[in-house]
């Protein structure tokens, strides 16, 4: 029987917010339930967006709730010359081209997407246009960024939660981002490279991902590791009462905010639990008591919302 490995992927590019704590609850207790191998990986490469020692913060704050894993903490900052490997692959085989859009003439973020954001389709402007990485630097006269270049090919998968999803993508994802212009692997490609290594076999994530899912599937298929195509499940998010996804713009959700504002880690998880479709309410209550009772099925279809009161409620 194979083993079975998911992973909890963190950026310190902020604090953990109570949606990501209610993913990683949920990815830890489909792990635990099923004798899962967890990774702790730690996304940080988003340059100027890492905050100094945010690290050491969430780490810190997904013990408190008690959820751990087996393997890790793994930087993704110590595997450049991985990503740098898989890049150089993709362009010896032309899976990609160098692009000299600027921002203003394209918006089309290589970070990690979501949904609400807005991200166009790229055009497809620059493809075609240089000969060479070399060409396209020495002709516009910046260092050009690298786009993995889409085909007709249907990317299509069965998601645990949502069911069958089927793009086409060149109408729907268009040409994306593998490589920024400082040569900083994008998101899609850290994100292939790191969960390939590991040998990930399930990836339990939010839905604003999901169209990340044909994206990262074509980066598999072109370095040739079809098989190694984890399976995936995409939940709806948490949202604050306007419908967006959980940010700064509903107050402070910061996990640490409400730990040091004296919130027990029971009261806290007892939150996340009714969120994720069970009735449990203690001060001690563990993450661990939650194993047992826990069931995919009985998580919402919708999207979960924060409310005033349930911030009063954990304040006490």
């Amino acid at each position: 029987m194979v083993l079975q490995i998911t992973r909890l992927a963190p950026s310190p590019t902020g604090a953990l917010h109570l949606g990501n704590a209610r993913t990683f609850l949920i990815s830890w207790l489909l792990a635990r339930q099923q004798g899962w191998k967890i990774v702790l990986r730690i996304e940080d490469i988003d340059g100027p967006r890492i905050k100094r020692n945010a690290d050491r913060e969430l780490i810190d704050v997904v013990k408190w709730l008690g959820i751990d894993w087996d393997e890790g903490p793994i930087y993704q900052s110590n595997r450049r010359d991985a990503y740098a490997a898989a890049l150089d692959q993709l362009i010896r085989n032309g899976f990609v081209y160098p692009c000299t859009c600027t921002r203003k003439e394209i918006e089309l973020a290589a970070s990690a997407p979501h949904a609400e954001d807005g991200a166009t389709i790229y055009p497809g402007t620059c493809r075609g246009r240089y000969a060479s990485i070399e060409t396209a630097a020495k002709e516009s006269w910046r260092s050009p960024a690298l786009r993995f270049e889409v085909t007709s090919e249907a990317a299509e998968f069965d998601d645990v939660f949502g069911g069958h999803q089927a793009y086409d993508p060149p109408s729907q994802l268009g040409d994306f981002v593998v490589a920024k212009a400082d040569g900083t692997p994008a998101y899609q490609l850290a994100v292939v490279v790191d969960d390939a290594a590991a040998h990930v076999t399930q990836v339990i994530r939010g839905d604003d991902l999901i169209d990340s899912t044909p994206r990262q599937m074509l980066i598999y298929r072109a370095l040739g590791q079809t098989e190694q195509i984890p399976t995936y499940t995409h939940l709806p998010l948490v949202v604050g009462t306007d419908g967006r996804r959980l940010a700064k713009r509903h107050g402070d959700t910061r996990l640490s905010m409400y730990r040091n504002s004296g919130v027990s880690a029971g009261r806290l998880l007892s939150l996340l639990a009714r969120w994720c479709g069970m009735n449990a309410a203690s001060e001690s209550l563990r993450a661990a008591d939650l194993i047992d009772s826990f069931r995919l099925g009985d998580v919402s279809k919708s999207p979960i919302v924060f409310t005033d009161a349930d911030h009063s409620e954990l304040l006490g």
